[in-house]
C-alpha cells in the first residue's frame, strides 16, 4: 500500500494513495479496508498536530506551565490504526502533575481518540471485551487487546457517573404531548464475586401521550449494593428532572407488590397502581385451584380479568369470591395459592384502581420496568459463567442506560466534545 500526503492546509489535508486489487472480491474488500484505515490513520495524525501547542509557557490560574524541552512520543488508537505523534508536555516549576495541551484540546480518553472510545465503549456496553476485539477486528480491519477495551469503556462509564450531577441530559423532542409519566422500578438478581448472587436495581421513567402511547422512556440502573442508597438518589434526581419539564402530566407510580418500591413511589407520585399484570397472575393461580373443569376456569379468568380492568369495585368483588371458596378439602399446596392469593389482593387493593386508570388514559402495567431488568441487566452481565465486581458492573450499567435512553448517547458525547475530560496525570 502506497499513502502519501499531498498538501496539508488550515481546511483540511490532501492524501494520495494507491490501492490494489485482489483475486477475488472478498481479498480486494480486505486491500480496500487496509487503504481506507491508512488514509483515515494519516489524515487523524495531521489533525491531532493542530492540537498541539507551540511550546510557549501556559498560563493556568496563578500557576505557570513550561514545557519539555523536546516533544514526548505517545501513542494514540483511532478507527483507522494506531498513531504516533511527538506532543508537548506541560509541568510546573514545582514539579507535580503534568499536563499534555493536546490530549486536552483533541479530548482524548486515556489514549485513544474520542470517536474511536465512542464505538468501543458502545459495543463494550452490549459485548463482552474479548467479542468487541473480534468485532472491530473482522468489521474494521482494527486489531485492539481486550485490556484496551476494557480501560477506555470503564473511562468512558466513569466519566458518566462522575458528570450524572452537573451535566443535564434533555429529552428528545417529541411530537406529541405529554400527559403522563409512569414511574417503575424493580430488582433483578447477578452474581458478584466474592457476594455471590445479589439484587442489582433498575428504575424506569417513561413519558405517555393522552391515548397512554409510551413516547420514550429514561432508564437507570445500579449495581447490587446494601440500602440502595446510590440507586435511589440517582432515580430521585432523574425523577425530578422529568417532574421538572413536565410539571402538568400526572405522575403514575408502577410496580410489583415489594413493599419497599412501594415506600418510594408513594412519595414521588400522585397515584400507585400495582401491575396489572401481576395481579392477572394471582387470580390465575386461584382459578387453578376454585375450578376443575377447564372451560368454566378459562371463563372465570377472563370474566374477572375484564372486570378488574374496566369496572370499579371489581377488586373487592374478586376478593369476596376467593375468600369465600371453602379450603377444607384442599392440600397445603392448594391451600397456600389460595392464601398467598387473599393476602396479594389484600395488601394491594388499594392500588388497583385499573378501570380508572382505563378511563383517563393512564398506564396500568410495570412491563417496561421488568423488560429493563432483562435488558439492561440479564441480557450483558448474566450469560453463562459471568461474574462481576462492583466497579466493572456499575460501568457497563452506566453505559447500557445511556445507550438505551434515546438521545442520551449522543448528547454525552456531545459533552465530552464541549467540556473535554480530565488530563491531568501523576509523574511516577
Amino acid at each position: 500500500m502506497n499513502t502519501k500526503l499531498i498538501e496539508k492546509t488550515e481546511k483540511g489535508a490532501k492524501i494520495e494513495v494507491f490501492v490494489p486489487f485482489g483475486k477475488s472480491m472478498l481479498e480486494s474488500e480486505d486491500l480496500i479496508q487496509e487503504a481506507v484505515n491508512e488514509v483515515g490513520a494519516m489524515a487523524t495524525e495531521e489533525v491531532l498536530k493542530d492540537f498541539d501547542t507551540d511550546g510557549s509557557p501556559i498560563e493556568m490560574g496563578d500557576v505557570t506551565f513550561y514545557s519539555k524541552t523536546a516533544k514526548v512520543d505517545k501513542k494514540y488508537e483511532t478507527p483507522y490504526g494506531p498513531v504516533t505523534i511527538g506532543r508537548y508536555v506541560y509541568q510546573s516549576s514545582k514539579g507535580g502533575s503534568t499536563f499534555c495541551p493536546l490530549d486536552q484540546n483533541a479530548r482524548i480518553i486515556t489514549s485513544s481518540t474520542p470517536r474511536f472510545a465512542k464505538i468501543v465503549s458502545h459495543k463494550y456496553s452490549a459485548k463482552g471485551g474479548r467479542e468487541v476485539c473480534n468485532d472491530l477486528e473482522i468489521s474494521n480491519g482494527r486489531q485492539i487487546a481486550k485490556s484496551f477495551v476494557q480501560n477506555i469503556s470503564e473511562t468512558v462509564g466513569s466519566i458518566a457517573l462522575l458528570k450524572e450531577e452537573s451535566w443535564h441530559y434533555k429529552t428528545p423532542k417529541l411530537d406529541k404531548k405529554v400527559t403522563s409519566i409512569s414511574i417503575g422500578l424493580d430488582a433483578t438478581c447477578m452474581y458478584v464475586v466474592e457476594n455471590g448472587y445479589r439484587e442489582a436495581m433498575v428504575g424506569t421513567i417513561s413519558l405517555y401521550d393522552s391515548q397512554c402511547e409510551r413516547l420514550h422512556t429514561t432508564y437507570i440502573a445500579e449495581r447490587p449494593e446494601y440500602g440502595k442508597g446510590t440507586f435511589l438518589s440517582r432515580f430521585e434526581r432523574e425523577i425530578k428532572n422529568v417532574q421538572k419539564v413536565y410539571p402538568n402530566a400526572t405522575d403514575v407510580g408502577l410496580a410489583d407488590g415489594a413493599k419497599d418500591n412501594w415506600a418510594f413511589l408513594q412519595a414521588h407520585t400522585s397515584i400507585q397502581t400495582i401491575d396489572f399484570y401481576h395481579v392477572t397472575g394471582y387470580i390465575g393461580k386461584a382459578a387453578s385451584v376454585m375450578f376443575k373443569d377447564d372451560k368454566q376456569k378459562e371463563e372465570w379468568i377472563s370474566t374477572s380479568c375484564h372486570n378488574l380492568k374496566h369496572k370499579q369495585g371489581a377488586a373487592k368483588k374478586i376478593l369476596a369470591e376467593i375468600i369465600d371458596f371453602p379450603q377444607g378439602n384442599l392440600s397445603k399446596e392448594n391451600k397456600e395459592k389460595i392464601n398467598s392469593t387473599i393476602t396479594y389482593f389484600s395488601n394491594n387493593i388499594l392500588k388497583m384502581r385499573y378501570s380508572k386508570n382505563v378511563k383517563n388514559k393512564l398506564p396500568i402495567g410495570s412491563g417496561v420496568t421488568e423488560a429493563a431488568c432483562k435488558v439492561i441487566v440479564k441480557q450483558r452481565l448474566c450469560c453463562s459463567g459471568m461474574k462481576w465486581k462492583d466497579r466493572g458492573a456499575g460501568i457497563v450499567l452506566s453505559l447500557r442506560c445511556m445507550e438505551r435512553t434515546e438521545g442520551r448517547w449522543d448528547q454525552f458525547w456531545n459533552k465530552i466534545d464541549q467540556y473535554g475530560v480530565p488530563s491531568f496525570r501523576k509523574v511516577s
